[in-house]
């Protein structure tokens, strides 16, 4: 049996300097899918110069943050000292624990002839346990994300976050969570079936795509029905296709999210705005 579509919709679309920003979660009709409360789609653009200077550093506390470069390279600095830099195809994970302050400069990718910037910014909401660590970053390159070549020469699967089949991901597991990009050449189909209860959604990218025998549109937020049923995947174009599928178990805490932070209570909303101003998440000191 196939997982039916609980609704589809596309983001609000911002900008941010050169970059266009498509917000997809959370949106109208869904706050989270499993641990995941928001969204940020990089819409591929053309970007002309090298930025040093960060995007604007800014506080984090009670989340996990993790970038997914498509194309292009992102630079990471925080406070508790971390830096990286990963290029077309990897992926930055910022655990921000009790309260950090972190910039990245996105930019195109250094190591190639292309200027495209195009890539993800997640929220992965941390179990009130977690919440109260210290914060921890791991920066991973294209070639350190599992993949796997799927059958019938149908494409490839790279698991960013969780695991399939023999496939797991550096990136630790706070709760059953997965995020996979999901890669189809032309005329080809993809099954995969998730067990009972857990939350799920897809973001297609710039193609088109038939999820579950429903044709949707590129740009546009999928989410399934919670049974253990299977989600189906073709692509019945002339090219290639990419497809995002994450979700995870469902977050069964109390959620209070404003601005930067997302905690259990408005009690602890107030504590980390107090503790930012107070200065306790330190400072960015790098040499440029």
């Amino acid at each position: 049996m196939k997982k039916e579509t609980s609704f589809s919709t596309k983001g609000n679309i911002t900008d941010l300097g050169p970059l266009v920003i498509n917000r997809i979660l959370p949106n109208r009709y869904a706050r989270k899918v499993g641990p995941f409360v928001f969204l940020d789609y990089v819409a591929p653009t053309i970007k002309e110069v090298i930025n040093t200077n960060g995007m604007g550093a800014h506080p984090h506390r009670g989340i996990a943050t993790l970038t997914y470069i498509l194309q292009g390279e992102v630079e990471h600095f925080d406070s508790a000292g971390h830096t990286g830099k990963i290029y077309s195809g990897g992926t930055q994970w910022m655990k921000a624990g009790n309260g950090i302050v972190h910039d990245e400069n996105f930019n195109y990718d250094s190591q190639t002839n292309s200027k495209m910037i195009q890539g993800f910014q997640f929220w992965i909401n941390l179990p009130a346990k977690n919440k109260a660590e210290s914060p921890a970053h791991i920066a991973i390159q294209a070639d350190e994300v599992p993949r796997k070549v799927l059958p019938n020469t149908a494409g490839w699967i790279k698991v960013i976050l969780g695991n399939y089949e023999e496939l797991s991901s550096k990136i630790p597991n706070y709760s059953e969570q997965f995020l996979y990009h999901i890669h189809l050449e032309a005329g080809k189909h993809f099954s995969i079936n998730l067990t009972d209860k857990i939350e799920a959604a897809a973001f297609l990218t710039t193609q088109n795509a038939i999820l579950n025998d429903a044709e949707f549109q590129a740009g546009e937020f999928i989410e399934f029905g919670r049974k253990a049923e299977e989600i189906e995947i073709k692509n019945t174009s002339q090219i290639a296709l990419d497809v995002l599928l994450f979700g995870g178990e469902e977050y069964t805490e109390a959620i209070v999210a404003e601005g930067p932070f997302v905690m259990n209570s408005k009690q602890e909303i107030v504590q980390a705005y107090r503790d930012f101003y107070d200065g306790k998440y330190g400072q960015i000191n790098i040499d440029k």
